[in-house]
């Protein structure tokens, strides 16, 4: 399944034969398409209203399926407004979490929710940031107010929230994969696009993710502005702090330089995890992939087992040992690779975050 994403949608460049294949697809978007413009034409008629908080709200999303790095930079959007002396709470769709009547996942202190029930993410965001509150739930104004009447909080940032319109932001970030960008420029679920490139106009500011060399201009620089000339466009890249156990003990980046690596992920973009630990001096000499958010069973855990003989480690993401705690994996011994969003240009970056709160 991740194979077949892979090839025929994340792509830029497509044979005839997968164009082919992927015809059926086309039609589908056509509806998919035509669904989004008119809920966009509804808001901005306002026969449709939007609804206001009374705080700052700012809205971390993306144009496209996949990893972008939504979840990283708002994790460490929230980190920097708590040392700046401003709360905020984290708001979440939590995705392929069940349904509970509770949608607080912390406080910022104590966990009430498990992964199971909050996803994948939202509860690696509780576990990372102490001290901010993160709910999840369909209603994030409702939501919003709870964090507010329950923490007083003095803003929210909402997890993915570029397409949900409902809740008025006085700050849309659009993360952006450097590498993959838009796709081919079609929609789903023949593409990789959620809504038309004519709504980048909705945003306030991007950020290019995965960016190693900011200081060459990128060919989506002048897509962007040739949509929203005006948008600043920011840049970013990941990088490896140390490893984590499933204890949550750390270890240093550099005790498996030259060891032998399974790769273990269940994201959207594996490449990218992958290049991560080449990046750290890993010797990766077996790949296992998932899904994005797969929820792993004992099966997989067998398998994953099979793969990992004669490793010296398996290396996973942070999302992913998440919900590997549950297994007893000893042997080969289990790491998550921990990482930090560095943007090149932080300091006009967090001025314009800043501007929002003044």
């Amino acid at each position: 399944m991740n194979f077949r994403i892979d090839r025929f949608l994340y792509h830029k460049e497509k044979s005839i034969m997968e164009r082919i294949l992927l015809s059926p697809l086309y039609l589908l978007s056509l509806p998919y398409g035509g669904a989004v413009r008119i809920q966009s034409l509804l808001y901005a008629f306002r026969l449709l209203r939007t609804k206001a908080l009374p705080c700052p709200v700012i809205s971390v999303g993306n144009m496209t399926v996949g990893g972008t790095g939504k979840t990283p930079l708002v994790m460490a959007l929230a980190k920097r407004l708590m040392t700046r002396g401003i709360s905020v709470a984290i708001l979440s769709r939590g995705y392929k979490g069940t349904e509970t009547s509770e949608p607080v996942v912390s406080d910022g202190k104590t966990l009430f929710l498990s992964f199971e029930e909050s996803g994948d993410e939202p509860f690696l965001m509780a576990k990372a940031c102490q001290g901010i509150p993160v709910l999840v739930g369909k209603n994030r104004f409702i939501n919003g107010q709870i964090a507010l009447q329950r923490f007083g909080v003095k803003g929210l940032l909402l997890d993915d929230g570029f397409q949900h319109l409902p809740l008025y932001r006085d700050l849309n970030i659009l993360l952006i994969d450097s590498h993959i960008g838009f796709g081919d420029h079609t929609l789903l679920p023949r593409g990789i696009l959620r809504e038309p490139l004519s709504h980048l106009r909705r945003a306030h500011l991007f950020l290019l993710t995965k960016m190693e060399d900011p200081e060459t201009c990128h060919p989506l620089e002048k897509q962007i502005h040739e949509i929203h000339p005006s948008a600043p466009v920011f840049h970013s890249h990941y990088e490896p702090v140390s490893l984590v156990g499933p204890q949550e003990e750390q270890e240093d980046l550099h005790s498996l330089r030259g060891k032998k690596i399974l790769a273990l992920s269940g994201i959207a973009q594996s490449n990218s995890f992958s290049s991560l630990l080449k990046k750290c001096g890993m010797r990766i000499v077996r790949e296992a992939i998932f899904p994005d958010h797969h929820r792993y069973t004992p099966e997989d855990l067998s398998s994953i087992k099979k793969k990992g003989k004669g490793v010296d480690c398996i290396v996973t993401t942070e999302k992913d040992m998440v919900k590997l705690r549950q297994f007893n994996m000893d042997d080969p011994p289990v790491r998550a690779l921990r990482i930090d969003v560095k943007i090149w240009e932080e300091r006009e970056f967090y001025q314009r975050v800043m501007q929002v709160f003044k």
